[in-house]
């Protein structure tokens, strides 16, 4: 079994910037993906940046350019380097890890709000 502990989320102003990490931890053999997802209020999950083993990304349109993800294979970590946020940004930033064997693993979500 995997466990996630995501951190960073919290309060910013607009054009501001966070850094929330994913740490993965438990039964883990080898890790295929690691990505940020995220819901807003009211919205379905969506997915936000991911990243593969070899180090190939794919944003969604909306963060491209302005978010960067990246991973520690050695630690089991991913981070989202989040620079210009804006308002629409806020939402709940869920971690989302793929196992080479075995189930997809979901953190419990950090809280991102972009608030003047």
């Amino acid at each position: 079994q995997v466990q996630l502990v995501e951190s960073g989320g919290g309060l910013v102003q607009p054009g501001g910037s966070l850094r929330p990490s994913c740490a993965a931890s438990g039964s883990i053999f080898s890790i295929n993906a690691m990505g940020w997802y995220r819901q807003a209020l009211g919205k379905e999950r969506e997915l936000v940046a991911v990243i593969m083993k070899g180090g190939s990304t794919n944003y969604a349109a909306s963060v491209k350019g302005r978010f960067t993800i990246s991973r520690d294979n050695a630690e089991n970590t991913v981070y989202l380097q989040m620079n210009g946020l804006k308002p629409e940004d806020t939402a709940v930033y869920y971690c989302k890890v793929v196992p080479v064997f075995g189930s997809i693993s979901w953190g419990r979500g950090t809280q991102v709000t972009v608030s003047s």
